[in-house]
């Protein structure tokens, strides 16, 4: 059988016109397809940057459905979601993005960290948790760990929260020796009312070779050696503290003066006292040394303390506990003066948190406002 040449020299020219023509109809439905995905996504940024969030977002979507492999429409949308407190919306999208097989290592970290942004935002502290330490070992490991520990802080897990944080420090995030004192503190405490104080000795020695300069730690395991009948020792304690860190010497100076009366070393506390004031005055110093003044017959009036704090600075404070012992020419009159004069003094007895400015009446290591730890100064209101 000869083979007909006609049908190749007839056949080529009509492969050829029919291939064309199934290439411009690809292109034009591929360009048709770019050109609405692009124009869906303008608009929806253009609507994002003039707030109008429900229109961007209904923008994004058609977006997104137009070209469903977009990760970055995925992530936008994801971020509004969140944004508007849609988080129930926010975690479908970012799971969605990890179910696909085809995302790359990059993109499906930052969809796990955006998930368990999703969580934290809606409060779903164990999911988050679960989320963030999937991120171990990532770009988002250090953001990771930082929202793991505010989690533990918040939870109270403070074996959980010495672990992270000795993560964070052998990783150079910073130095964290101070927060873990804290820790070791809450867990003392927690052994103290639970009647084991053995282990809550060692938990508070613990922090202090931690932390040698925090203040807490001394002022614990002074008052738990108090408790234990050593008051010596727990002197001996606080007076360390006034050599590492003086700043924080009027806190401890009602359990010092507390502590005179029990080791008989008035004194030397007194001498440190006027020492301490001298070079740095304080309403809780000058009360400590009118205490211990008093008990130790060491003044004939000991109530000018407060004339003399009042040559340093103007003190409402200190006024005021002067004159509630000074008679007056018109002593009748003296009770509603008093009353008067305590009342607008209280305020500023109180102590404020130096990151949210949240006042309370006793000192706190962690602010019960923002959460920040050693946020209170060792100082009044009307020192400040």
């Amino acid at each position: 059988m000869e083979f007909d040449l006609s049908w190749i020299l007839l056949g080529l020219p009509l492969a050829f016109v029919l291939g064309w023509l199934a290439s411009r109809f690809d292109l034009r439905q591929l360009r048709d397809e770019n050109r609405r995905a692009p124009k869906a996504y303008f608009k929806g940024l253009n609507y994002l940057l003039n707030e109008q969030q429900d229109q961007a977002i209904d923008a994004f979507i058609e977006a997104v459905q137009n070209d469903p492999d977009t990760t970055e429409l995925h992530f936008a949308l994801g971020n509004l979601f969140r944004r508007r407190g849609e988080y129930n919306r926010a975690v479908r999208v970012h799971e969605h993005l990890l179910s696909r097989g085809d995302l790359g290592r990059a993109d499906r970290d930052r969809a796990q960290h955006a998930l368990a942004l999703d969580f934290l935002k809606a409060g779903l502290l164990d999911h988050a948790e679960d989320a963030l330490l999937r991120l171990e070992g990532t770009p988002f490991e250090a953001q990771a760990r930082v929202a793991l520990l505010a989690i533990y802080e918040r939870s109270r897990d403070w074996s959980q929260a010495m672990t992270i944080t000795q993560k964070m420090q052998d990783a150079h995030q910073g130095d964290f020796s101070a927060r873990q004192a804290h820790f070791l503190c809450e867990q003392a405490l927690g052994c103290s009312r639970q009647g084991n104080e053995g282990e809550a000795q060692k938990l508070l020695e613990q922090a202090v070779q931690t932390a040698p300069q925090a203040a807490r730690a001394r002022i614990e395991l002074a008052r738990l050696k108090q408790r234990g009948g050593k008051p010596q020792e727990a002197l001996d304690m606080l007076l360390e503290l006034a050599e590492l860190a003086p700043a924080s010497l009027p806190l401890a100076v009602p359990l010092m003066v507390e502590l005179t009366g029990q080791s008989g070393d008035g004194r030397k506390v007194y001498d440190l006292l006027r020492q301490r004031y001298d070079l740095m005055p304080s309403l809780d110093l000058m009360d400590g040394i009118v205490a211990l003044e008093t008990s130790l017959g060491l003044g004939a009036n000991s109530r000018e303390w407060y004339v003399r704090h009042l040559e340093h600075e103007p003190s409402l404070v200190a006024a005021a506990k002067w004159l509630s012992d000074e008679r007056l020419e018109n002593e009748e009159f003296h009770p509603q003066v008093q009353r008067a004069l305590d009342q607008a003094s209280k305020p500023l007895t109180r102590y404020r948190c130096a990151a949210c400015g949240f006042e309370a009446r006793q000192h706190f290591w962690q602010c019960p406002g923002c959460q920040t730890w050693d946020s209170y100064p060792a100082r009044r209101v009307e020192e400040l």
